[in-house]
Formats: C-alpha cells, structure tokens, sequence
C-alpha cells in the first residue's frame, strides 16, 4: 500500500495507516523517533532502585545504586532506570525500556547556604547537626557549647570542605 500524499497551501501531509508502520521495520527517514531516542520532557523514568551498599542485590538484579551522590562527576555510581513514554505521544518501538547512564543522586531537604549559616550563628549550640539529621553529635554540641568553640569553627571547617553531609547520604539540593 502507498501512503497517501495531500498537498495545501504551504504543508505537505503524509498519510499513512498505523498498520503500515506496525509492519515494517524502523525507518530512520519516517515520521517516527525510537522510543528509546525520546527526551526526558516525553518520558517518565522511575528512581534509581537503592540497594543500600548491598553489592550482591545490585548484581542479581543487574541495575541499581549501592551508594548515592559524591563529590566528583568521576565518584558519582550511574545505572539504567525504566521509563515510559507518556501518553499521546507517538513513537518506533516499545514504549517501555531502560534508559542508561542515569546518575545516582538523591536530594533531600538539605541546603548547603542554610546549613552554613547555621552553623556560622548557631553552630555553638549544634544548629547544624540538628538540621543534617545527626542528632547524636548535635546533642554534645549543645551540652558542652560547641566544644567550648572549637567544635563549632571545625564544623565550618568540614562543611566547606565538603566533609559535613546530611545523614540520610543524599546530595545538597540545589536550589536556595
């Protein structure tokens, strides 16, 4: 069957019935992208599965984190994530699949600018423990006053640095 062709004013519309695209093979030149091809704004992918440091449970599975974030683009694991196309949108092949090279990085309500000036105002009262979740240590910080002050410059110190995180080992969100 050949598709179709109807010409107006300045367009050029190809028709072609869904039957004929279902049979053939992928055209590179058709009207149609892969599916896999697609850009994150038409598709939905799913969170990187956490295996939690279970190394073993990663390499059964095949896909998934075993640690979150890091410092350098190079420290930062990456795995592959289902996704699917969303609706109404046309595409060559399955609308299911798994999208590679996605990195494993998880945000929380952790801000670096606020947790600093914590710890600058209040950090001789363990503020900035209190709000990266270490309750434990915050709690010494406020007892003994920042450890008499120097406890409070050397958490200034290691959040600089980079060395002070938020407990749960997610990433500092981005935004203000």
């Amino acid at each position: 069957m050949i598709p179709a062709v109807f010409i107006t004013s300045s367009f050029l519309f190809f028709c072609v019935s869904t039957a004929e695209i279902n049979n053939t093979e992928f055209d590179p030149f058709g009207p149609l992208v892969k599916c896999s091809f697609l850009p994150e704004e038409f598709i939905e992918c799913q969170d990187p599965v956490d295996h939690k440091g279970n190394i073993t449970a990663r390499d059964e599975l095949g896909y998934g984190c075993v640690k979150f974030g890091g410092m350098k683009y190079e420290a930062v694991e990456k795995t592959k994530v289902l996704c699917t196309v969303l609706d109404r949108i046309e595409c060559f092949g399955n609308r299911t699949f798994f999208r590679e090279g996605i990195p494993c990085i998880k945000y929380s309500d952790q801000y670096f600018t606020s947790t600093l000036l914590y710890s600058i105002l209040l950090g001789f009262l363990g503020m900035d423990r209190f709000c990266l979740g270490q309750t434990g240590t915050a709690v010494g910080k406020l007892l003994t006053l920042g450890g008499v002050g120097i406890w409070w410059i050397i958490d200034i110190v290691l959040l600089v640095t980079n060395n002070l995180v938020p407990e749960d080992g997610s990433n500092w969100n981005p935004y203000v």
